[in-house]
């Protein structure tokens, strides 16, 4: 029998919490872990109290066909990672690990060319997660080293400053 490696065990379990995504493009879910411990999980959804883009039966970046990447702040979800983040100490994050997973809402296949965005990646950076860890196949994944994120500063570049 072979074992799952320690991280495509972290992948399917943030692949599970996936499962639990509101959005109607995508269905992320973040698993932070430090330590062999999970931290907290998130997946994207509307604020607490709020109506999901699944309970009103529209996105409204995809009625008004925005492309990815782009006028997050017209999206209600609150991304995976903010809301894993959101729901940890900051001291159990230092050092800690991502684990992040998406699933094609409209197939249900892994998404497999999943990025944080730029508002995530700062909130990563700022939380003292160490690498992230996203799904690339069941079985394959991609690993981003945060501080790699402070020294190559892409988002400098996009806005023209």
């Amino acid at each position: 029998m072979e074992r799952i490696s320690k991280e495509n065990y972290y992948l399917d379990i943030a692949q599970t919490v996936a499962s639990r995504s509101t959005c109607l493009r995508k269905m992320y879910g973040a698993c932070i872990v430090k330590n062999d411990v999970i931290v907290s999980t998130g997946y994207c959804g509307a604020p607490r109290g709020r109506e999901n883009c699944c309970d009103i039966g529209h996105c409204l970046r995809e009625k008004m066909e925005i492309p990815r990447g782009e006028r997050y702040e017209l999206c209600r979800a609150v991304h995976s990672e903010a809301n894993a983040i959101i729901a940890a100490p900051r001291e159990h994050m230092l050092g800690a690990t991502m684990y992040q997973a998406c699933i094609e809402t409209k197939t249900g296949d892994i998404a497999t060319d999943i990025d944080s965005c730029q508002m995530c990646k700062k909130m990563i950076i700022n939380a003292g997660i160490e690498k992230v860890i996203y799904r690339v196949t069941g079985k394959k994944y991609r690993v981003a080293t945060v501080s790699d994120w402070v020294t190559d500063d892409d988002s400098l570049g996009k806005i023209g400053y």
